[in-house]
C-alpha cells in the first residue's frame, strides 16, 4: 500500500498551483523546548493552505469530459480555495457549496478565483449533500476534500519537500489531522521511506475523530464537533484515510485549545505569522509530546497547515495564549473587607506582572478577587497559592475552569447599594510590574476600595476603573491623593453607564 502511494506522490502533478514551500528553523521554540523545531510553511501557499495540491492532482487527473462539465465541492474554508484555484488554471467550471454561516471573507475569496458559491444549509454536512446532490443532477464530479487517492497522494507532496529540505531526517513529524488527507499522504511517503521516523497525528480534544477511530479500530462519528479548529472540524474520518492511518500513523495527540492559542503565539513569536487554529495543531501537538516524553536533542517537524485566520479570533487568541502556554494564572482569592487589603495583598504578589484584576463591593466583611498572575510554570501556581493560603487567604485556582475564564471574568460586578459615597475614575497606569501597588501605596488606608477592573491588553498603559468609598468631607483630601499619585485620569461617576449598571 505504501510503495503505491509512493509512486503516487512522487507522479503528482501540484505545481501549476502550489509552491514549494520553506522549512524554516524555529530558533524560540527549538529553544524553549531544548530540540531543533522545524516549520512546513504550507501557510505561504497562494492560497494560505496546503489545500490546493490535493484538489489540483485529483483535477487534472479527470479525463477531458469530466473537465468539460465541471467540478463541485463542499468546504466552509481551504478546501474550497483549492478547488476553486486548481479549476481556474485548468479552465474548468467549479461549483463550491458553502453553509450560510460561512464568513463572507472566505465567500469572497472562493468567488474572487472564479467559482459559483452556493449558499446552502447551516452545516458542513448539510452542505455535502447538496454538493453531492448537484454532482448528481448536473453531472459534475465531486471533489472531496480528504477522502480520495489522488487527493491524499496531492498533499503528500508535503512530505516529499520536507524530506528533500531536511538537513538531517527528523525524528518525528507532527500533522494536523481533519479527514485524515493529509495525515494518510505524509504517512504513506515517509513509512515507506523512512519507516523510522514517527508520523504523529494532532486533533483538538473537542473534534478527535481520528483518535478515537485507531482506538476503537473502527471510524467514529462524533456527535458533536468543536469549530474553535475549523479547518479539522470533522465528525468522522475518511475510509481511505483511515486504512491508511492504521498502517502508516505511530499515534495521535490531542491538544485544547488554549494549547493551540498557544501555539498560534509561538510561531508568531518565530516567523511574525498568524496561523489559523487547525494551522497551528501540530504545534501545540509537538510541544505535548515533548513535555510528555521529557524528549531533548531531537530534530522535530511541524506541518504549519494554513494561515486563513478569521481576524475577530485573534481577541480570544490572545486571551488564552497565555493560559494555553502555563504563563498565566486565574485565581479567585478571597481577602478581608477592609481599607489596606488590597495594598497588603499585593504586596505578596510584589513585582510578578497582573494581567487582571476584578473586584466588586458585595459582602461588608470578605472582598472576593478575580486575579490573573503572570507565572513561570505549573509549580509557580502551588507556590502562589501556598504563599496567599499562609497569609489566611482563601484560594481557588480557576486556570482550567471555562465558565471563569470566558465569562465570569467580564461579569465580576453589578450594583452595589451598600457601597455608600461611592466616586468612580478611570485612571491609566504605566503597563510595568508594580504600577498598582505604587497606587495602593499612594491611597494607604484612608479609602475603601468597592470597585476595580483592570485587564492586560498588551498596549504600553494600563487601563483600570477604580471606585472608592469617599465622603463629601474628605474629598479635598482626595484631590490631593489624585495630584501627589501622577496618573492620568478622569472622573466618571456620572457616566450613564455606571449608573445604569454598577451604582
Amino acid at each position: 500500500m505504501a510503495d503505491k502511494y509512493l509512486q503516487m506522490v512522487l507522479t503528482a502533478r501540484v505545481y501549476d498551483v502550489a509552491e514549494e514551500t520553506p522549512l524554516d528553523f524555529a530558533p524560540n521554540l527549538s529553544r524553549r523546548t531544548a530540540n531543533n523545531v522545524w516549520l512546513k510553511r504550507e501557510d505561504e501557499q497562494p492560497i494560505f493552505s496546503f489545500k490546493c495540491r490535493g484538489a489540483y492532482n485529483k483535477m487534472t487527473h479527470l479525463s477531458a469530459a469530466a473537465r468539460k462539465k465541471g467540478v463541485v465541492a463542499a468546504s466552509a474554508g481551504n478546501h474550497a480555495q483549492g478547488v476553486a484555484l486548481a479549476a481556474s488554471v485548468l479552465g474548468t467550471e467549479a461549483v463550491i457549496v458553502m453553509p450560510d454561516t460561512t464568513p463572507q471573507i472566505k465567500v469572497d475569496a472562493v468567488s474572487n478565483l472564479g467559482a459559483k458559491v452556493v449558499l446552502h444549509g447551516t452545516t458542513y454536512d448539510e452542505a455535502y449533500e447538496q454538493a453531492t446532490s448537484l454532482a448528481k443532477k448536473r453531472g459534475l464530479t465531486f471533489v472531496h476534500p480528504y477522502d480520495d487517492p489522488d487527493v491524499i497522494a496531492g498533499q503528500g507532496t508535503v512530505a516529499m519537500e520536507l524530506i528533500q529540505q531536511c538537513i538531517q531526517l527528523p525524528d518525528a513529524i507532527f500533522v494536523p489531522v481533519g479527514g485524515g488527507g493529509l495525515l494518510a499522504g505524509i504517512g504513506a511517503y515517509v513509512k515507506a521511506l523512512y519507516p523510522q521516523i514517527k508520523v504523529i497525528g494532532v486533533e483538538p480534544d473537542d473534534a478527535d475523530a481520528m483518535y478515537r477511530s485507531l482506538k476503537a479500530g473502527r471510524r467514529v462519528r462524533l456527535k458533536q464537533v468543536g469549530i474553535f479548529a475549523d479547518g479539522v472540524a470533522v465528525s468522522q474520518v475518511g475510509k481511505e484515510t483511515f486504512r491508511i492511518a492504521r498502517q502508516c500513523v505511530d499515534e495521535v495527540i490531542c491538544v485544547s485549545n488554549d494549547e493551540i492559542c498557544a501555539a498560534i503565539k509561538d510561531v508568531f513569536e518565530d516567523t511574525r505569522s498568524v496561523l489559523e487554529p487547525a494551522g497551528a495543531l501540530s504545534v501545540a501537538g509537538l510541544k505535548k509530546y515533548v513535555e510528555r516524553e521529557k524528549l531533548t536533542g531531537a530534530e522535530l517537524a511541524a506541518i504549519a497547515s494554513g494561515a486563513n485566520m478569521n481576524f475577530d479570533r485573534l481577541r480570544h487568541v490572545s486571551e488564552r495564549a497565555e493560559i494555553g502556554e502555563r504563563r498565566e494564572a486565574i485565581l479567585a482569592v478571597t481577602i478581608p473587607e477592609q481599607p489596606g487589603s488590597f495594598r497588603r495583598f499585593c504586596s505578596l504578589i510584589g513585582n510578578r506582572g497582573i494581567t487582571e484584576f476584578n473586584y466588586r463591593y458585595a459582602d461588608p466583611k470578605a472582598a472576593h478577587v478575580y486575579v490573573g498572575l503572570q507565572i513561570r510554570n505549573v509549580d509557580d501556581v502551588e507556590k502562589l497559592v501556598s504563599r496567599f493560603e499562609k497569609k489566611g487567604y482563601r484560594v481557588l485556582d480557576m486556570t482550567d475552569n471555562e465558565m471563569a475564564k470566558l465569562h465570569v471574568r467580564h461579569l465580576v460586578g453589578g450594583h452595589a447599594p451598600q457601597a455608600e459615597h461611592e466616586i468612580v475614575y478611570r485612571f491609566e497606569f504605566p503597563e510595568r510590574p508594580g504600577a498598582l501597588l505604587n497606587f495602593l501605596n499612594h491611597m494607604g488606608e484612608t479609602w475603601n476600595i468597592s470597585l476595580f477592573h483592570y485587564r492586560s491588553h498588551g498596549t504600553d498603559v494600563g487601563r483600570v476603573l477604580v471606585g472608592m468609598q469617599v465622603a463629601p468631607k474628605e474629598m479635598p483630601a482626595f484631590k490631593k491623593f489624585l495630584a501627589k499619585l501622577g496618573y492620568p485620569y478622569h472622573q466618571e461617576t456620572d457616566n450613564p453607564a455606571y449608573k445604569l449598571f454598577l451604582s
